[in-house]
């Protein structure tokens, strides 16, 4: 089974997103990426932010845990400690064409939290209703 860690970093009322083109298709995913062997989850997640989003993020706490077929999805609350957002540096940002539709191109972005649930092309869906859900009722603990 594979494990993927995935951040959900919101500032001024707007969560990042990884907006991507890709095979003729416009979606946007929560940042996050598998887990490496002898890396827990949380660094995982905390690796990805830095990677995609170019931002350093301390772990708030575990949000939701989404099973899609083979592979198990964890996703965290994080808040920014450090970092420019946009500067990612992953393989995504530096050894990708963007004119292959099999790679497509990656871009960060600030997405407003009230648009979330007026798009229905956000992945996991799982998570929009987290967020969404939580904003309005509290993260708990």
């Amino acid at each position: 089974m594979r494990i993927r860690a995935g951040v959900v970093l919101i500032e001024d009322n707007k969560v990042a997103l990884i907006e991507r083109h890709r095979a003729g298709l416009e979606y946007f995913v929560f940042p996050g990426g598998g887990v490496d062997e002898g890396e827990t989850v949380e660094q995982a997640a905390v690796r990805e932010a830095r990677e995609e989003l170019g931002v350093e993020v301390a772990v708030k706490q575990k949000v939701a845990e989404i099973h899609i077929e083979t592979s198990t999805q964890i996703y965290f609350l994080v808040e920014r400690v450090a970092g420019e957002f946009g500067t990612g540096t992953g393989e995504e940002f530096i050894d990708s064409d963007p004119s292959d539709p099999s790679e497509g191109i990656y871009v960060p972005i600030w997405m407003p939290i009230e648009e979330l649930s007026q798009r229905g092309n956000i992945y996991p869906a799982e998570l929009v209703e987290v967020v969404v859900r939580s904003m309005r009722e509290g993260w708990g603990v």
